[in-house]
């Protein structure tokens, strides 16, 4: 009887404790960026647990609440260069973290055209990193950018010439078993040798596939669509600076319901024009927002010496002086929301649409992009000060990762 009733306090007490001791759910608190009715989101572990829709002045009148921001094209961020020599996990994480400080919760870090050898390895360091608890729930999967792209001038943009190439599958299936499977997005050429078949195996592997840095006939992207081709890479970027006004690579992509084109709408890349002119084709339900940034940005404005080539970092674009073309971005995506609120004058709803839930919603990443019970508490607060969003608190997995205070 003495051991039962010994064993029987030990039970109340651990199960008394276990009640003391388990904690409430957090609460975080904003104006919603669909309607802008006031909520508390309620977080229990890495997941949104309750949303609370409120008409209390108490709360916060002027941040707003979304899903955190997903960019899949970025190659790099704070003087970290994703396919750059020497990459490390430490690098990674760096560059991680400067991202959750402009709202970007997920993002496919890109590895543009190179040395075979080198792209693997650099996956391979990316896989790594994936696996890492405090930045792999913001790495998703990964982009390879070429070297399956054209080589003529211009259509090939920053891209280097003596490394382009045909594609391959047995080459990518190794490319892919070093990123650790990891890589969900390709952009290639639909005019390439072998290039549909290719893309055909691709998109049955699970890799979606985008056309970019091409100069495909119209007959070839309708190939490539038919084959699973998806996505179209910063439409109207990737491109020479003339081209025959009828037949060229965007008409038969902008006239394909079937094609969701990524923009770079950083105010440089694309004229205000273009940017409107795309978005009245597409719509805010099939356009998907790009920062394109490189590893400069975030950077002083500048030259560097990245491998090969002297580049130029503007306050507010990359450069290759030589070539005379954009060498890649220096805004992050939040930045692009920003300029497509003031050039279409879309509402803040249809923004994060395009720069969080149709990027979700197109790699079946189906916990993210929404402010939904059940998703992943991967959330941002911010204050909006002409049509720049200025982030004050990023959340990730349901941990506070950066507050601007």
């Amino acid at each position: 009887m003495k051991i039962t009733s010994v064993i029987l306090f030990v039970i109340l007490v651990f199960t008394n404790t276990a009640k003391t001791e388990k904690k409430e759910p957090m609460a975080v608190s904003g104006i919603s960026y669909l309607d802008n009715t006031p909520l508390t989101i309620e977080i229990e572990g890495d997941r949104i647990a309750t949303i609370i829709k409120s008409s209390d002045a108490k709360n916060d009148m002027r941040t707003f609440i979304a899903p955190g921001l997903i960019d899949v094209q970025i190659n790099g961020y704070m003087g970290v260069d994703f396919s750059g020599p020497g990459l490390t996990v430490e690098d990674i994480r760096k560059a991680t973290k400067a991202l959750w400080k402009v709202g970007v919760t997920s993002y496919l870090p890109t590895i543009i055209t190179s040395d075979i050898d080198r792209i693997k390895e650099n996956f391979a360091v990316l896989a790594a990193a994936r696996k890492d608890p405090e930045i792999g729930p913001s790495i998703p999967g990964f982009h390879l950018e070429g070297p399956y792209i054209s080589p003529i001038s211009g259509f090939r943009g920053a891209h280097l010439e003596k490394y382009i190439k045909n594609p391959d599958w047995e080459e990518f299936k190794e490319i892919q078993k070093a990123a650790d499977n990891g890589i969900v997005l390709l952009t290639m050429a639909p005019e390439l040798e072998g290039a549909i078949p290719f893309i055909r195996k691709c998109t049955e592997s699970g890799v979606v596939v985008a056309l970019g840095h091409h100069n495909g006939s119209a007959n070839q992207i309708k190939e490539a669509i038919d084959a699973g081709a998806k996505m179209a890479t910063h439409l109207g970027n990737g491109c020479a600076n003339e081209i025959n006004r009828h037949h060229n690579p965007l008409w038969p992509q902008l006239s394909d319901d079937r094609i969701t084109p990524s923009i770079i709408a950083d105010g440089f890349h694309l004229t205000k024009e273009e940017v409107r002119s795309f978005y009245k084709v597409k719509g805010p339900n099939n356009t998907i927002l790009v920062s394109d940034a490189l590893d400069l940005a975030g950077l002083p404005p500048g030259e560097y010496i990245r491998g090969e080539r002297k580049l130029l970092l503007t306050p507010n674009v990359v450069k290759l002086p030589k070539e005379n073309v954009l060498a890649g971005a220096a805004s992050p995506i939040s930045k692009c929301l920003g300029v497509m609120m003031e050039y279409t004058q879309c509402s803040l709803a249809d923004a994060i649409l395009m720069g969080s839930t149709n990027p979700a919603k197109m790699f079946s990443m189906k916990d993210l992009g929404a402010l939904e019970k059940g998703k992943k508490a991967d959330l941002i607060l911010f204050t909006i000060n002409n049509n720049e969003l200025v982030i004050e608190k990023t959340y990730v997995s349901g941990k506070l990762v950066y507050s601007r205070i």
